[in-house]
């Protein structure tokens, strides 16, 4: 089976034994401050398996996708991807592990059709400190799914990463780990639980490669959970089981369970080949680039693994409302862009590719997620756009490093890199690479880090004059006015994200006396007849005469209530969350604030006022500004 079949076979599976299928969540959380994407399948799902009641019911099924940025300079072996998707089922407070472990095997060996033979899994060790049992439940239930199938399946206690290289294998199939390895909870530490917090055990499924070789550098012996690339995990059950207390743990009254497969690995598995961009779902890029380059993946197989994977994930990331930025998300994506360009330009692609390979990564994905299709041709302009520009900084960049290093016999210093990134516009990360990975006998100056950051503190000094009149956030004063126009923010913020999307995210606030400026993610110009339906979303608001009240809850709660944020904000342990509402109707508006508030939304009407939008204009890439007034 390929990736496509896999993800539609495993939904359909699951949808048959009463799973309720949920869409994928957007790759920039909402209304979550504290992580820049969406890196598990389990993010979105967070809350319901802390207790909040999902709408859609107790079994769940999705595939989600997946960025992790910490990954980019991994990204060149054959397994390692910054952008992954995650098939995922729920069970919350339903089914457990005895239904679990028996349909997730059934599914890779009768569906996708893996060799169980080829299958070994991980299960809890137990610990002692806290009197947590061994999971000896999972582990006879393995055991009776492998003698199914004509295999002895032995239980191997290994403990940690570090014991599994020095026991080996054993001739094992069931190995028990530590917490380690093989325990779940939001901090990932089980000494490190608060009170109250739930977790448990998980029990992983891998997949050998039998055909490759064990590499001493990785350990003594190879183990499950070694890194050599024998071994590739691609599920992990996690079995909610436990709550935290003032003792040691507790059984939970309602257990959970949480399973996410990596839909690349598993695909991998099926057609047994430990490359990751050979499954259908990166090598038609690989296909493509080759056609471009005239040259083959065998022979250039790190560069246009780092295309395929960086395309994809800015496709991706474009999908969901992100535009190349200097800012967060938007560095992370423009980072993606720049590095595959350079590999481009490297394996000779030096004219605009973009606009060959993005329809490709399109059609692999549109029909299984429309929202793909829609905005496809946007994604193809933004992508291209991005693509003209740093083609040219690329050329400029690339020719004064070569300068540097023929004047300077190979030598970099702090003070090269900065001219580099100041005045040819080429990014430090990239002037790194390009030294550490291409360049002959290249060195950077010991002192190099200092440097820069002493040139770079004289150029903040220099530009310190030339900052004023920047958009400062926050309120001018608290006075009555400025307060009035505070809550009136608030409320267009919700009108926005109704009129244009979920997308919108503040990204800055400035409010006075007389008005109020208001910066939000947006990649194109809002038109007059968008500014007209804010404005009469804000205008019905403040007739309906809203109540405003305000609560404080801890942080976690808040974003779990709903609440918004302010992007890029840091809280505290606790929150301020003012709430605009009609008597027995849903909220208007949730959102973590400090204030101050108007009591009730009508008093910003007093004298015959209404809310206008009055300008409209860009404030940085993908980043709108309005100013508005109550006149």
């Amino acid at each position: 089976m390929n990736a496509q079949e896999i993800r539609k076979a495993y939904i359909d599976y699951y949808k048959e034994r009463g799973h309720a299928h949920i869409p994928r969540a957007l790759l920039v959380p909402q209304n979550d401050p504290s992580t820049l994407f969406t890196g598990s399948g389990m993010q979105p799902l967070v809350p319901y398996l802390l207790g909040e009641e999902h709408p859609l019911g107790k079994r769940l099924v999705d595939s989600q996708t997946c960025l992790r940025s910490q990954d980019i300079e991994e990204v060149g072996d054959n397994r390692h991807t910054t952008f992954f998707e995650m098939l995922g089922n729920w069970s919350l407070g339903d089914y457990f592990k005895s239904e679990q472990l028996p349909w997730i095997f059934e599914f890779l060996t009768k569906k996708v059709g893996l060799d169980p033979s080829k299958l070994y899994v991980s299960v809890f060790i137990g610990d002692k400190t806290y009197g947590i049992p061994k999971d000896t439940d999972s582990g006879n239930i393995w055991q009776i799914l492998f003698a199914n199938e004509g295999i002895e399946a032995k239980e191997i206690e290994l403990g940690s990463e570090a014991d599994g290289s020095e026991k080996g294998m054993q001739d094992g199939r069931i190995f028990y780990y530590d917490a380690s390895k093989n325990w779940w909870c939001r901090n990932g530490k089980i000494k490190d639980m608060p009170i109250g917090e739930p977790g448990g055990p998980s029990t992983e499924i891998f997949y050998e490669f039998d055909f490759v070789t064990h590499n001493p550098e990785y350990g003594t012996h190879c183990h499950p959970n070694c890194d050599c690339g024998r071994f590739v995990e691609i599920g992990n059950n996690v079995l909610m089981e436990y709550v935290r207390t003032e003792n040691g743990f507790d059984q939970l009254p309602s257990k959970n369970i949480d399973f996410g497969g990596g839909l690349e690995r598993i695909a991998m598995a099926s057609l047994n080949d430990p490359d990751a961009f050979k499954i259908s779902v990166l090598l038609p890029i690989i296909q493509k680039l080759e056609e471009l380059s005239v040259k083959k993946y065998d022979s250039h197989t790190e560069s246009m693994r780092v295309i395929a994977d960086h395309l994809r994930g800015a496709t991706f990331l474009a999908v969901d409302g992100v535009v190349p930025s200097n800012k967060e998300q938007g560095y992370v994506m423009r980072r993606l862009l720049r590095r595959a360009i350079r590999q481009a330009f490297e394996i000779g692609i030096e004219q605009n590719f973009l606009e060959e390979v993005i329809p490709i990564i399109a059609e692999m994905y549109e029909s299984d997620f429309p929202e793909v299709a829609e905005h496809k041709q946007k994604v193809i302009e933004v992508l291209c756009k991005e693509e003209k520009a740093f083609r040219h900084t690329l050329r400029k960049g690339l020719r004064e490093l070569n300068n540097i290093y023929n004047r300077n016999n190979g030598s970099f210093s702090g003070e090269d890199m900065f001219i580099l990134s100041d005045t040819f516009g080429f990014p430090l990360e990239l002037s790194l690479e390009v030294i550490g990975t291409t360049l002959e006998n290249a060195n950077l100056d010991p002192n190099w880090r200092q440097q820069y950051e002493d040139k770079l503190q004289q150029q903040r000094e220099r530009s310190q004059t030339a900052s004023k009149g920047v958009f400062k956030g926050g309120l001018a004063d608290h006075s009555e006015e400025t307060t009035k126009l505070h809550t009136a923010t608030h409320l267009m913020y919700e009108a926005l994200r109704r009129v244009l999307g979920q997308h919108v995210i503040q990204r800055g606030s400035n409010v006075t006396a007389e008005r109020t400026r208001f910066d939000f993610s947006h990649d194109s110009k809002v038109t007059r007849e968008q500014l007209d339906e804010v404005e009469n979303i804000v205008n019905e608001q403040i007739d309906a005469d809203l109540s405003v009240n305000w609560k404080e809850y801890p942080t976690e709660k808040a974003f779990e209530l709903g609440a918004k944020g302010a992007f890029g904000d840091k809280y505290g342990d606790n929150v301020k969350v003012y709430v605009m509402s009609a008597e027995n109707q849903p909220a208007f508006s949730i959102e973590i604030c400090g204030g101050p508030h108007v009591e009730r939304t009508g008093v910003l009407a007093e004298n015959g006022k209404r809310f206008k939008i009055v300008k409209e204009e860009a404030s940085s890439a993908g980043v709108r500004r309005i100013k508005a007034i109550l006149g």
